[in-house]
């Protein structure tokens, strides 16, 4: 048999796409999967570990998410938790550290204490913490000068959960389990770009520059490429993609866990937060800024011409970014963020901003984060004119589903995974193992993951 003839080829082997390999050897009868990556090993763009905030998301701490998305996140949350809590070595993909999102002032104090009313029934680990409790378990946030800050402060916040992921060695382990996987062909084929994609009967014609793969299913997971990809094949030609990439400052150890910030619901961007970061012991992650630049990976400048065809600018994608920067909030936000980028200016204004968590952190103790963060391709639709936020998918229903953009971030790749699992074994008329998943996955939370999310885009 033809080693190149597969019933799915994924295309990218970040977070996503390894827990899609891993989800469909696993939980159905695909016989033949195969999965191309660019670079020489898994998990070198956005999942990558300098290149996100490292957080498993479970909703209860993002302000900008109601409960009823609150609730679907954590059930994704739930999903990496109980695969990566199994692992043999579990202690090198997810950990625990406290966390909280910090309200500072009199409104946002108020804006905790009433989502702590609506989300505390579901819930039981989150706990209400004024200035002594946070002191308890963030010295550094709630004290200043030997005392208490002076300004009111209130965080909501627990202690003993995990709360961050190596998604980079959670990706490794996806391709580890995949291929433990019995009387299946599962083929990891890295240094494959593809060029070009094409239909020809019931194949997909999936061509890298030395190679064709032949596929009957096809899943693209690929950020900005994503989209390049699903263009090539004339589907989601009404979007275009802009890129916003997050940049970070490190300073010496000053938090026990994730610090988070209100989110400013005017911005569609995230609050700045500080975390440890799980590969550089000893130091405290400040982050991220948003910058929008026209590559499609961070670093990589080849990636420009890739932009340009994924960006389509016309009429209405000037429109959509004229809108944005008519809201004042956005437009402000947006230049500091451009002097973010200056060096030494850079550091006056993120201290302003970090101080907020911190409050005796001193200039000398910033540093700029150099080659740390990613970019996140959001879409523009063109057709109702306006920028995407959460989850991009494109599902042409012919056996072909493009993801651009997880939400939120790494934390949902096993749910988007079963998603896409189930819509590809629905097409090559495949069985899904649902007791299993749910013995494995889901513990007390037995809702299948194929509903349309907040921002999900189908076409």
């Amino acid at each position: 048999m033809n080693s190149n003839q597969y019933d799915l080829l994924i295309v990218g082997g970040g977070v996503s796409g390894t827990a899609l390999l891993y989800m469909a050897a696993k939980y159905t009868d695909i016989q033949r999967i195969g999965l191309l990556e660019k670079y020489a090993a898994p998990a070198r763009v956005n999942s990558l570990s300098s290149n996100n905030s490292q957080t498993l998301h479970c909703g209860d701490i993002e302000t900008n998410y109601t409960l009823e998305k609150a609730l679907k996140v954590k059930r994704a949350a739930s999903m990496l938790r109980n695969y990566a809590t199994a692992l043999p070595d579990s202690d090198h993909v997810i950990f625990k550290f406290p966390k909280m999102v910090l309200g500072v002032g009199e409104q946002e104090c108020a804006q905790l204490r009433e989502r702590y009313k609506v989300f505390s029934p579901h819930y039981p680990h989150l706990k209400l913490l004024d200035k002594k409790a946070i002191a308890k378990i963030e010295p550094t946030v709630a004290m200043t000068n030997g005392g208490f800050r002076e300004d009111e402060v209130l965080a909501l916040g627990s202690t003993d959960e995990y709360t961050a992921v190596n998604f980079e060695a959670l990706s490794r382990s996806f391709i580890r389990q995949a291929q433990k996987t019995d009387n299946k062909e599962i083929d990891i084929h890295f240094n494959e770009t593809v060029m070009h994609i094409k239909i020809e009967q019931d194949r997909f014609l999936v061509e890298t520059k030395g190679t064709c793969y032949q596929t009957k299913s096809l899943v693209v997971c690929a950020g900005g490429h994503s989209l390049k990809l699903a263009h090539d094949l004339g589907y989601g030609l009404h979007y275009s993609c802009l890129p916003v990439a997050g940049s970070y400052y490190f300073a010496p150890y000053c938090l026990n866990g994730k610090v988070y910030t209100v989110q400013n619901d005017a911005l569609p961007f995230a609050a700045i937060h500080g975390d440890p970061d799980v590969l550089v012991p000893g130091e405290t992650r400040f982050g991220p800024t948003a910058l929008v630049l026209p590559i499609l990976e961070r670093y990589n400048l080849r990636t420009l011409p890739d932009f340009l065809q994924v960006f389509r600018f016309d009429r209405k994608v000037g429109k959509v970014l004229w809108d944005l920067l008519r809201v004042r909030d956005i437009r402000n936000y947006m230049f500091k963020n451009m002097l973010f980028e200056i060096p030494l200016i850079r550091k006056i204004l993120f201290l302003k901003d970090v101080r907020k968590i911190v409050p005796s952190l001193r200039f000398k103790d910033l540093k700029f984060a150099r080659r740390v963060g990613g970019i996140r391709p959001q879409l523009i639709d063109k057709i109702n004119a306006k920028l995407l936020m959460g989850e991009a998918k494109i599902d042409t229903d012919i056996g072909a589903i493009f993801n651009m953009t997880p939400s939120p971030g790494g934390t949902s790749c096993l749910e988007n995974a079963e998603i896409d699992m189930r819509s590809i074994a629905a097409f090559l008329k495949l069985k899904v193992d649902d007791e299993a998943i749910k013995r494995d996955l889901l513990g007390d939370d037995h809702q299948h993951g194929n509903e349309d999310f907040t921002g999900r885009v189908i076409s």
